[in-house]
């Protein structure tokens, strides 16, 4: 199910940590750092913290540049971003600051926890998610019953680790300050866990007084039936690769792209690409690799549209085509339509020999934009 983009946010030191042990809060960036922090949080849908990190730093959460404000209520937003508790205990300060500031707030919890946050006051809408905390139906209800689009997260470092190692990350906005901390009892940024392999990208890096910005993004895709950050980018791209496609009114435009399960690109390809007049995206990037290598098995492909199950212009189709080369898992963003192939089923003849096909319905209008003079949408 669609859930927000997730947008890592933290502040640490030289040596990985988030504050140290001392009495009052370790200030690891300057006001020049808070005032970027601050423009960040002005535009997000919400900004989520868990139970730790209210209870060690009491913080308020809000958007504090007037102007800012003023800007989401002249976009029909509220002045405030929705504020975002996690805890399973529902043990909780109802005098926290959290509470009582800002605009609108929601706790989620457990069932037990519900019923002990609610004996304490908590003042915020109270989820309970079962008997123990379920980020993906988390992530999806704030999608569907408060309309997130995006989520800044910022902490603590518990949350940080279960979001990465779960793929539910899609950025991370990580401030490096000139600090060493050194003690072991201190909070770390990321804990132990099952992390996903492969590089992260970097998306930017900027200094910013003494301490520098760097954003990254997950590259390697899911080895399952979930979907994870990273399969969104990758689907995104294949997306934006349909619009390269010269337009055709006798056949679809197509992007695709076939990732490595470390997050290494091996091809891309369109629809009618390099002048050749009924070559398939899938077709065009498979062609690009050399076929024993030995990353296929284990990769994905991501296509804009559903591979197709039968063709008249070539002897294979390229769903055939990719179970040909190995790859045994697909991620599309949309069903082939019966415009010019009556039941096409191409995830079918992929499932049929073991491979794993995952349909992303939100990446759907994208997918269907550079081809509405076909479908008449």
């Amino acid at each position: 199910m669609p859930h927000p983009y997730v947008l890592l946010s933290a502040a640490v030191s030289l040596d990985g940590y988030l504050d140290d042990t001392g009495p009052d809060r370790l200030l690891l960036s300057g006001p020049e750092d808070f005032d970027r922090v601050d423009e960040v949080r002005a535009s997000v849908d919400a900004i989520l913290i868990g139970a730790g990190t209210i209870r060690a730093d009491n913080p308020r959460l809000l958007v504090n540049a007037p102007e800012r404000r003023a800007a989401r209520v002249a976009g029909g937003r509220p002045a405030y971003p929705l504020k975002v508790a996690v805890s399973g205990s529902g043990d909780l300060d109802p005098a926290a600051h959290f509470w009582h500031t800002g605009g609108a707030k929601v706790l989620y919890t457990t069932d037990k926890g519900a019923e002990r946050a609610g004996a304490h006051g908590i003042a915020a809408d109270i989820v309970p998610l079962g008997t123990d905390l379920d980020w993906r139906r988390l992530l999806t209800h704030l999608y569907d019953a408060y309309g997130v689009r995006r989520l800044m997260v910022e902490g603590g470092g518990l949350i940080h680790t279960q979001l990465l190692t779960q793929g539910l990350a899609d950025e991370l906005q990580l401030v490096l300050a000139p600090l060493l901390v050194g003690d072991p009892d201190a909070a770390r940024l990321f804990g132990p866990g099952t992390y996903q392999g492969g590089r992260l990208r970097l998306r930017e890096t900027r200094p910013i007084g003494d301490v520098v910005l760097m954003r990254y993004e997950p590259t390697a895709p899911g080895a399952g039936p979930l979907p994870v950050a990273a399969d969104h980018h990758w689907l995104a791209l294949a997306c934006e690769l349909a619009d390269r496609c010269p337009p055709s009114e006798t056949a679809f435009s197509v992007g695709a792209v076939v990732v490595a399960a470390d997050g290494t690109e091996l091809a891309r390809g369109h629809s009618r690409e390099g002048g050749d007049p009924v070559v398939h995206a899938e077709e065009a990037a498979l062609a690009k690799i050399d076929p024993a290598d030995p990353r296929l098995p284990a990769a994905t492909v991501y296509s804009s549209l559903e591979p197709c199950a039968r063709r008249a212009s070539r002897p294979s189709p390229c769903a055939r085509l990719i179970l040909d080369a190995g790859v045994r898992r697909v991620v599309t963003a949309w069903r082939e339509p019966d415009t010019f192939v009556a039941g096409a089923d191409g995830g079918g003849v992929l499932a049929a020999e073991d491979a794993l096909v995952l349909v992303l319905p939100e990446h759907e209008e994208a997918a269907e934009a550079p081809n509405r003079h076909l479908t008449g949408r």
